[in-house]
C-alpha cells in the first residue's frame, strides 16, 4: 500500500474515542498551504492515538499517512489514517503542501504549472 505525506498546520485535535470493541481513535485537521487551502481530516488509530499529543493547534507538521477505503450499504468511504507525524521544517513549510508519493514528487504541484504562452508556434490544428 502506497504511503503519502502532507505538510500544513494543525487546526484541530480531537478527544479520543472508545468503542465497546476496545479500538480507539482520534482525529485530527490539517490545512495545507497552497494557494487554494484545504482542510484535510486524518485518524490514529489504536497505539498511534498518542502521537498526537505533543502536538497543539497552529504547528506546522508532516503528516505520513495510508489512504484506505471501504464500502457500508452501498456508500463509500475514505479514511486517512496517520502513521507518523513530526514538526515541519522551515523549507517543507514553505513548499506548497500536498499529498505526494515517491513516484510522483518529480512533478511539481498543480498550482506550480504555467498557462501555455499565446504566441507558441506549434499550436493544434483542431
Amino acid at each position: 500500500m502506497p504511503s503519502y505525506d502532507l505538510v500544513g498546520k494543525v487546526k484541530v485535535i480531537l478527544d479520543e474515542q472508545s468503542f465497546d470493541s476496545g479500538f480507539t481513535k482520534r482525529e485530527f485537521v490539517v490545512t495545507t498551504d497552497e494557494k487554494y487551502p484545504q482542510d484535510i481530516k486524518f485518524e490514529c488509530v489504536k497505539d498511534k492515538c498518542s502521537l498526537l499529543d505533543a502536538y497543539s493547534v497552529g504547528q506546522n507538521v508532516k503528516v505520513s499517512f495510508n489512504m484506505r477505503g471501504n464500502e457500508f450499504k452501498e456508500r463509500y468511504y475514505v479514511n486517512l489514517t496517520c502513521w507518523k507525524m513530526e514538526p515541519a521544517d522551515e523549507d517543507a513549510a514553505s513548499v506548497p503542501a500536498g499529498a505526494t508519493t515517491s513516484a510522483s514528487s518529480d512533478r511539481p504541484p498543480i498550482d506550480q504549472y504555467q498557462e501555455p504562452e499565446d504566441n507558441v508556434d506549434d499550436v493544434l490544428p483542431f
